[in-house]
């Protein structure tokens, strides 16, 4: 059985600003790190055989965090990179809103009907989602498996392990920084343990 332990970044100055990333990078906040070395904790008896982690740096920071002194190796996939978000990079939601309104309207409440002209729509993000997690359950028949990505990466793959469509993409449960989704697969059938999965964060401040 394989179990593969998913897990969003941790706080960023950007998101405390609520900026938006995709591409682009913005620096762990204090907070952030404090969070990640909480997981760190909470993870600390699980025997990972492997990483995989999206390329951004706040992606690779978290990880490093998590896994601590651990050997283990790791893998960085383009096809967990957060999803592109073309000239919205760097802007804040409010800017966005009044810049361009129409793909805001979109992006948070028509998702699946969500078609820039610069970037990818959510279903460009799933399809090479889908693809990263498949290309592990195909390396890894057994084991746990870190997987460190991105909020909009895991909506898109919890719609799909839910069999929901992408107009649903919403609806889940909050991706908060450093939450965990765990999933396993039995080389037929994936099977959602846990979802977006807070618990070592109580008492703290959560932001975003």
């Amino acid at each position: 059985m394989l179990k593969l332990y998913v897990i969003r970044h941790a706080e960023t100055e950007w998101n405390i600003e609520q900026r938006m990333q995709g591409w682009k990078d913005s620096s762990l906040t204090e907070t952030g790190r404090k969070h990640a070395a909480l997981l760190q904790e909470r993870l600390r008896t699980v025997p990972f055989t492997a990483l995989y982690c999206s390329p951004s740096d706040r992606t690779r920071e978290t990880a490093q965090i998590v896994l601590g002194q651990r050997d283990v190796p790791m893998y960085f996939d383009e096809r967990l990179r957060e999803i592109h978000l073309g000239h919205w990079e760097g802007k804040t939601i409010a800017e966005i809103a009044q810049i361009d309104e129409r793909n805001h309207h979109h992006f948070y409440y028509e998702p699946h009907a969500y078609n820039p002209i610069v970037g990818e729509t959510f279903l460009d993000v799933q399809r090479r989602a889908v693809a990263a997690i498949q290309h592990i359950a195909d390396t890894h028949s057994e084991g746990h498996v870190l997987v460190v990505t991105h909020g909009v990466v895991i909506r898109t793959l919890l719609v799909y392990w839910k069999q929901q469509t992408l107009a649903q993409l919403w609806e889940n449960s909050r991706v908060y920084g450093t939450s965990v989704t765990i999933v396993s697969f039995n080389g037929e059938k994936w099977v959602l343990e846990c979802e977006s999965n807070i618990s070592h964060l109580e008492g703290e401040m959560i932001r975003g």
